[in-house]
């Protein structure tokens, strides 16, 4: 008897330190508290910068936010977006989801800079970045989180993995949505709820003409309002740009969820949402609930910072965020 239970107690154990090495290669080596005595002023010098870009475009919020996400989720949250174009490989700037629409690469810059200052060598990039998507959500009026830090950066970055669909497009059919968070290890309700982001923000006619013109589940005064800035002729006002929630596009509420069930999501990918399908319960429950909104969307952006992080002898901490260190 001894002996069988010596042998399943072993058998314990090693399965727990397999499970623990599994963990330690990844988000395990994330803490709150990981730069607490290498750079005890990181989180103010970043708020301070992210504050003053926001004050002035209230717009760049929704930007560090989305930096983020695309960040995240090709190859996971490693600073990569960042990276400038090099002989040896063409960065993610130029990619379909990327091109002329994210923004914020200065404002990083800018906190990079004074991060540097503060403490040399020892902050990530990529860091930086999920720790200015925290608080460009919080300046809007949203939660805030605890962000999990010790992420290294990547020393390449990846236009064909930028490109392979990993990043839903704004036509995304419901079950595409689902299904490129899960590969990410983010639930339904995950999607939902960080779809939420879109409360603030705006986006460019182009990526949503087909949605004002051939759509049947839009409200129509509201179609015919984007109509106004946005002409059916390919390439006239593809850039123009229209808020994504109409009701208050700079400020982090749960609006956005009462756009969708007015037929007011201004996205194929938003409305998509709220369409009779399996998500439409979620939606209202957002839209009543901002409490359950906030508290929910703060819980999966922790999770989606959790997206495979470089981290220990990994990657590397880049000088300057654009390019990797010589």
């Amino acid at each position: 008897m001894a002996s069988s239970s010596f042998s399943s107690s072993s058998t314990a154990t090693i399965a727990f330190v397999l499970l623990l090495g599994f963990l330690g290669s990844s988000s395990a080596q994330l803490s709150t508290n990981f730069y607490s005595k290498t750079c005890p002023k990181l989180m103010t010098t970043v708020q301070s910068v992210v504050k003053s870009a926001v004050s002035k475009e209230k717009r760049m919020g929704a930007s560090l936010l989305r930096l983020h996400f695309h960040d995240c989720f090709v190859n996971g949250c490693d600073g990569s977006i960042l990276l400038d174009d090099t002989s040896s490989f063409t960065g993610e700037k130029t990619a379909g989801p990327n091109n002329r629409s994210v923004r914020g690469f200065d404002v990083i810059d800018d906190i990079k800079s004074e991060v540097e200052d503060a403490c040399p060598g020892v902050v990530s990039c990529a860091d930086i970045v999920a720790i200015a998507a925290r608080d460009s959500v919080v300046l809007l009026g949203g939660p805030g989180w605890d962000v999990k830090l010790g992420r290294r950066d990547s020393k390449t970055a990846s236009l064909s993995a930028a490109n392979s669909g990993v990043i839903p497009p704004p036509t995304s059919t419901l079950s595409n949505l689902v299904n490129r968070f899960q590969a990410k290890g983010l639930s339904t309700k995950d999607m939902v709820v960080l779809s939420g982001s879109h409360t603030i923000g705006q986006a460019r006619c182009v990526l949503f003409r087909t949605r004002i013109y051939n759509e049947t589940n839009i409200d129509s005064s509201f179609a015919k309002t984007r109509q106004g800035s946005c002409p059916l002729t390919v390439g006239s006002g593809d850039n123009n740009l229209a808020p994504l929630d109409v009701q208050s596009a700079t400020v982090f509420d749960n609006k956005y969820y009462k756009n969708l069930i007015n037929q007011k999501g201004l996205l194929h990918s938003d409305q998509i949402l709220h369409n009779g399908g399996s998500t439409d319960s979620l939606v209202e429950k957002y839209s009543k609930d901002s409490d359950s909104f906030d508290s929910d969307f703060a819980a999966a952006m922790i999770k989606m910072g959790d997206i495979s992080p470089l981290t220990g002898s990994s990657g590397e901490i880049r000088k300057k965020c654009r390019k990797v260190n010589s």
